[in-house]
């Protein structure tokens, strides 16, 4: 399905190397900040207390932010659970105060608001906990970035596998860079949108990487570069439907969702839009200046009188 077609080549790989130069610069002030700030992680990585408490009614949500707010708290997740009356609350350490004075201050809090609502359980986390979810979560991150690659390496050629992993590296550096700079919440579920923005950039690589394949079958007197822009051509209307429809559903998601879907939906947001710039300008341009050809993805049949054909010759 195609809502246009271009007629023309867009000579993309002309300016591969300014956008290049932007990515470059994108990322090294991703790092940049990603050292000298950090990431505010959440109360499942550095430990604190999480509340359940339950209400008569549909509970008010943005009343108990306000309450927590008051307490000194600063973007603490509120969010439902189970149904619109349970309410879960994730407190981070306060130094000088216990768990349960935490909790006993916060109930009361919420108490004073609205007397119907009941404690249904407090839990503590502690740091080890967090140091374990970390530990894990970038082996599942590393797992990730090496199982893509190794798909890549027997599914192309090693160029591509390369290309293509440090895209995806690429967007998910610039991803926490935006985290760190703005200070936004990291949590869990923001490392799910992490892992999932990997494997939609690796995704839309695959698709570029295709289509170069099945034009240097065709396309037998252009060259590398004009190969790939003509793939990247081909590719842009399917580029629009899919991404369109996906950032559709994210953005609704980041506009409707409320604050418990927020950063998940805006990790996603930020990883979308690079992850269609990176597989353009980085992947496919890195691939270029590796120095694919067609031989690297179609090997040349052996002709009769192959002089490294073992049987060439032979009279049967």
């Amino acid at each position: 399905m195609e809502f246009f077609r271009i007629r023309r080549d867009i000579p993309f790989m002309k300016h591969a190397l300014v956008l290049n130069a932007v990515s470059f610069i994108t990322f090294a002030l991703a790092v940049f900040f990603l050292v000298t700030r950090g990431l505010h992680l959440s109360v499942e990585f550095t430990g604190g207390t999480v509340m359940e408490v339950a209400y008569e009614q549909p509970a008010d949500l943005d009343a108990v932010r306000r309450v927590v707010q008051d307490l000194g708290y600063i973007d603490v997740p509120v969010q439902n659970f189970g149904s619109s009356r349970d309410v879960m609350l994730r407190l981070p350490a306060v130094a000088g105060q216990t768990s349960g004075q935490q909790a006993e201050a916060l109930f009361a809090a919420l108490k004073a608001q609205n007397p119907a609502v009941s404690l249904s359980r407090t839990e503590f986390v502690g740091p080890q906990v967090g140091e374990e979810l970390v530990h894990n979560g970038l082996i599942a991150l590393g797992l990730v970035i090496f199982g893509i690659m190794v798909y890549l390496a027997f599914r192309f050629e090693w160029k591509y596998a390369v290309s293509a992993i440090i895209a995806n590296l690429h967007d998910v550096v610039i991803i926490l860079g935006f985290f760190a700079f703005f200070q936004w919440e990291f949590s869990l579920a923001v490392l799910a949108a992490v892992l999932a923005v990997l494997g939609y950039s690796v995704n839309e690589s695959v698709i570029i990487f295709d289509r170069i394949r099945e034009s240097f079958r065709r396309q037998r007197k252009m060259t590398p570069q004009q190969v790939i822009d003509h793939a990247i051509t081909t590719t842009i209307s399917r580029t629009i439907i899919t991404h369109g429809s996906t950032e559709a559903m994210v953005l609704a998601m980041l506009i409707f969702g409320g604050p418990t879907l927020h950063y998940f939906a805006l990790a996603l947001t930020i990883g979308i839009l690079f992850g269609i710039y990176s597989s353009v300008f980085v992947a496919a341009a890195i691939a270029m200046w590796l120095g694919i050809k067609r031989e690297d993805l179609i090997k040349p049949a052996k002709t009769e009188g192959d002089p490294d054909d073992p049987n060439a010759g032979a009279v049967v």
